[in-house]
């Protein structure tokens, strides 16, 4: 490999001391007031850049707010000190000298690093602001992990050659064919950014050597050459489908361009729908989470079913992106503020909150919920005056949002929510809806929180659901069956909570009752007793109902409606020796539950009854039997004497 010469070696140590904004950046709120424009906030926030050594640059930052407003840097969560090689500028952007060569950093204690974080810290009388994380890196190109491979290939078939190369920033990677560069434009080569040249339709005048050429700011540097060479064996006529090289996973940020590399012997590869780059390449520019997902590439012989396929996984990251901002308040002495952030990115974000500029843990008044998305603050103190700030972090990237909390004395709430109703939707859901704010006190509630208990349980027990400003109904779910629950409303604005609405009461649908124990007993040739076990609980029945048919019959007759505290029912005149089939259902206002069977034979009562004088007729026939056995030897005796 070869590699252009660095640059001479140079370092600019400067001091660094905090810097106070001039009072025109920022404009002093009225008395009592808790105004936007009196906020600490960044306009314009430090961003990733790419450094070159010994070459300066400058990360900006601007902030707004009410003065006076000090301005310092971090580096890598530590203070910048005065011998940081850095200067603060009049506007608060910090001023990098460079970084030192290797042999600037000889002899030094500290080894070298190609990569820094930076934030900027802004504070003022209100607390104290952190931008999010600026990377610095250096740039560099290394030496190649991969150099192209010679290949022989047969007349008319694809040559394909890789480098593989690590730089920051990404390196611009060309193609050289015995020495001169390649042109891009040629209908054959196809150039892919990963550091791929694809050649198809190979000829003669392809034969040669190949090196890759890679380019960035920092290097050049050229790869080990391959030759390409033609087969001397006769092309075959028939080849089968084959793909030389399929899709690889890809894992981007995104508005990156996305190759997905498909090459096959023979013509080149379509994809439907989508235009390719060169012979089969897919490339997407400016990609979005929505491209994610797999991509199949398919080769095949026309006129025949022989198909071969191969296929990659596009994965697109999103950098967090807030749905829901935290909102400044006002709150008295002793009284709780809440903090809501909600943000989304792929993956999904981390949040961790900080308390001027220090990260917040849960503890003694400190309540993290929600995956961290909801702050709760109880009882609050002068001591919990600070500005507050949702930190969003994923593997793409980070974003802030901050809301100050003021502790005061004379708070002036918002009237109490008026037009509070609920309905119930189910067995577990419920929805509440109230009227919309007047438009005087519009402007400065901030948003809701609905208050749910059950009736019955002790206070404080009760579920809380913020509510943003400008939604007036909620649905509340997962809920008990056939409970009765209190429901409240509070708004929220800057100088806290208002009195509670007046409570509304809602009961859940209940559940149709389920199936009851029953049992049937015969008691004659045409009585059958049928019974059953009731509810533990009262009110959870409102009645029976029965139903009876004789097999095989096709349709039941009633229902027979009985009361709740029924417990049995007696059937009469039956038909003998039939067999019928009874069925239970107890019933609610929400439905009939389900229904129990019972199958019940009358023909072994009837052999019971018709059974119990027999006994006496068969006495009565063995006694009349022995008297006519009597009668006849006796004439058959009088009969010998004569």
């Amino acid at each position: 490999e070869s590699a252009r010469a660095s640059p001479s070696e140079a370092e600019l140590p400067v001091p660094l001391e905090p810097r106070f904004l001039p009072p025109s950046l920022g404009q002093p709120p009225g008395e009592g007031e808790l105004r936007p424009s009196s906020e600490l906030a960044f306009v314009q926030e430090p961003g990733d850049v790419v450094a070159l050594r010994e070459h300066p640059l400058l990360l900006r930052c601007q902030v707004e707010g009410e003065p006076p407003i000090s301005i310092s840097w971090q580096r890598d969560g530590t203070p910048l000190g005065n011998s940081s090689g850095a200067t603060l500028m009049p506007d608060g952007s910090l001023h990098l000298g460079g970084f030192p060569t290797h042999r600037a950093l000889q002899g030094s204690l500290l080894p070298p690093a190609s990569v820094h974080e930076y934030n900027c810290v802004a504070q003022n009388r209100y607390g104290r602001l952190v931008s999010r994380r600026a990377r610095v890196q250096l740039a560099s190109l290394s030496r190649f992990h991969q150099h192209p491979e010679s290949m022989v290939v047969e007349q008319g078939g694809v040559a394909r050659f890789q480098c593989l190369i690590r730089g920051v920033p990404e390196p611009t990677i060309s193609w050289e064919h015995n020495r001169t560069a390649l042109s891009a434009a040629h209908h054959r080569f196809t150039l892919l950014p990963a550091g791929i040249l694809q050649i198809t339709n190979v000829g003669q005048s392809d034969v040669g050597t190949y090196r890759c050429v890679a380019r960035n700011v920092a290097n050049t540097r050229y790869s080990q050459e391959a030759q390409l060479a033609l087969s001397v064996s006769p092309p075959r006529l028939l080849q089968e489908p084959e793909i030389l090289s399929g899709p690889q996973n890809l894992t981007l940020t995104v508005h990156q361009t996305a190759v997905l590399e498909a090459i096959r012997y023979g013509r080149s590869i379509g994809v439907e729908g989508i235009q390719v780059l060169g012979t089969g390449n897919l490339m997407i520019s400016d990609v979005s989470v929505q491209h994610s997902g797999v991509y199949v590439c398919a080769a095949n012989r026309p006129g025949t079913r022989v198909r071969r396929t191969a296929q990659g996984v596009l994965l697109v990251q999103a950098p967090p992106e807030f749905v829901q901002w935290p909102q400044s308040v006002s709150k008295p002495p002793g009284s709780s503020a809440i903090f809501t952030c909600v943000a989304q990115g792929v993956p999904e974000p981390r949040l961790i909150w900080l308390k001027n500029g220090k990260v917040l843990s849960p503890g003694e008044n400190v309540r993290l919920t929600h995956n961290n998305s909801t702050l709760m603050l109880a009882g609050v103190t002068p001591a919990d005056e600070a500005i507050y700030q949702c930190v969003a972090e994923n593997s793409a990237g980070s974003n802030q949002a901050s809301a100050r909390l003021a502790v005061t004395g004379a708070p002036e709430p918002p009237p109490a929510p008026q037009g509070l109703q609920a309905a119930a939707l189910s067995a577990s859901a419920v929805r509440v809806s109230w009227e919309p704010p007047p438009a005087r006190d519009k402007p400065s509630i901030i948003g809701y929180v609905l208050l749910l208990q059950p009736e019955g349980e002790p206070p404080g027990r009760e579920v809380q659901e913020a509510v943003s400003k400008g939604t007036f109904e909620h649905v509340f779910t997962n809920l008990d069956p056939a409970t009765t629950y209190s429901v409240r409303l509070r708004a929220y604005s800057a100088e806290g909570a208002s009195h509670d609405s007046p409570p509304v009461h809602i009961t859940t649908m209940g559940n149709a009752p389920a199936a009851l124990g029953f049992s049937t007993k015969v008691l004659n040739a045409t009585s059958v007793q049928a019974s059953w076990e009731l509810p533990p609980q009262p009110g959870l029945i409102q009645g029976f109902k029965l139903f009876h048919r004789k097999l095989p019959a096709a349709h039941f007759e009633g229902p027979l409606l009985l009361a709740s505290s029924a417990s049995s029912f007696l059937y009469t005149d039956l038909e003998p020796a039939a067999l019928y089939e009874i069925k239970l259902q107890a019933f609610n206002g929400n439905g009939d539950g389900n229904s129990t069977v019972r199958f019940v034979s009358l023909r072994d009562a009837l052999t019971l009854d018709t059974g119990n004088p027999l006994p006496g007729v068969v006495v009565g026939i063995h006694v009349g039997l022995a008297a006519l056995i009597i009668c006849l030897l006796c004439l058959l005796l009088g009969w010998r004497h004569r």
